[in-house]
């Protein structure tokens, strides 16, 4: 597979008609040149003082985080403009954080978003990042944070598909929220697998039922509004697709149930949120009927 060629969609992607107005509006706050910012690695990802910005310049800054909403993740203050996601993902990221050393590892993030989860990985220290995710706007997300926080983080406008063909291996990869979106969810881990080195590590979390039964939901159209979620495992199952994969050491980190404190809408965000997905009358159900979303979070080592 020649991945160049599908490189080649983040240029190309800039002249699209409904990206075109992102692109040139982070053009105009590129012209913001500042050195030596501080940087908060913290549950709001930080980058600049208000301080550091003629009032002007705190004004473009406005404008380009609004242009790129929505913001599904984050929290990010940018000069000190509070940028409050859809998703409060530093409660995801402090749930695993304990379970990962990324020093000097070369680390990929699949479906990486905005890349709020390989900033904050920023303070780990690794010899390289680099994100996976195809859309667009978190791209453009992305390199209107990194243009101040000057990373040397990669984002490749690829997906999980293409990692067993990219032009090195990783000694941990992540895979957030993303299992669920694959109609082939065995085939994805054994893509992980491909993309690892020898013993390399992965660390992933997908929606799960309850049960001590090797099977999995398969939501008929939607599941709490989304439209492509495919297979929704009990535990026992995502082991044995993980084993089938190629990975052993299998480690179930969490179990955690989706709460308003975790998602919910904001002016950042979209008009509907988790509030909108569940069910009016019993919110431990969708509004299709199915068990509302709960999340496994799971780690595990390629076999040699």
């Amino acid at each position: 597979m020649n991945l160049e060629i599908l490189q080649n969609k983040k240029s190309e992607c800039r002249t699209w008609k409904n990206v075109e107005p992102w692109y040139l509006q982070l053009e105009i706050a590129s012209k913001i040149k500042k050195e030596n910012l501080s940087i908060d690695y913290g549950d709001w990802f930080s980058v600049g003082k208000k301080e550091n910005l003629s009032v002007q310049e705190q004004e473009i800054i406005l404008q380009t985080a609004k242009s790129l909403i929505p913001w599904r993740k984050g929290p990010f203050k940018i000069f000190d403009l509070e940028i409050d996601s859809e998703w409060q993902s530093n409660i995801k990221y402090n749930l695993i954080r304990p379970f990962f050393d990324l020093k000097d590892k070369v680390v990929a993030d699949i479906g990486c978003n905005n890349g709020y989860y390989m900033f904050r990985m920023l303070e780990d220290k690794p010899k390289k990042l680099v994100g996976f995710d195809p859309s667009p706007l978190t791209l453009h997300q992305f390199e209107f944070i990194n243009h101040f926080v000057k990373s040397d983080i990669v984002y490749e406008m690829l997906g999980v598909e293409h990692l067993e063909f990219y032009n090195h291996k990783f000694d941990f990869i992540f895979m957030l929220g993303v299992l669920y979106h694959r109609a082939d969810p065995v085939g994805t881990l054994k893509s992980l697998a491909k993309g690892l080195n020898s013993k390399g590590e992965i660390l992933i979390d997908t929606f799960m039922i309850d049960g001590e039964e090797e099977l999995c939901l398969t939501p008929n159209k939607r599941y709490s509004k989304i439209p492509n979620i495919y297979f929704i495992p009990t535990i026992p199952a995502l082991k044995n697709w993980l084993e089938r994969a190629g990975f052993e050491d299998i480690e179930v980190i969490a179990t955690t149930v989706t709460t308003s404190e975790e998602q919910r809408k904001t002016e950042w965000s979209f008009d509907q949120s988790l509030e909108d997905f569940l069910a009016p009358n019993d919110k431990t159900k969708t509004v299709e009927g199915y068990p509302a979303p709960k999340r496994v979070y799971m780690k595990a080592r390629k076999v040699l």
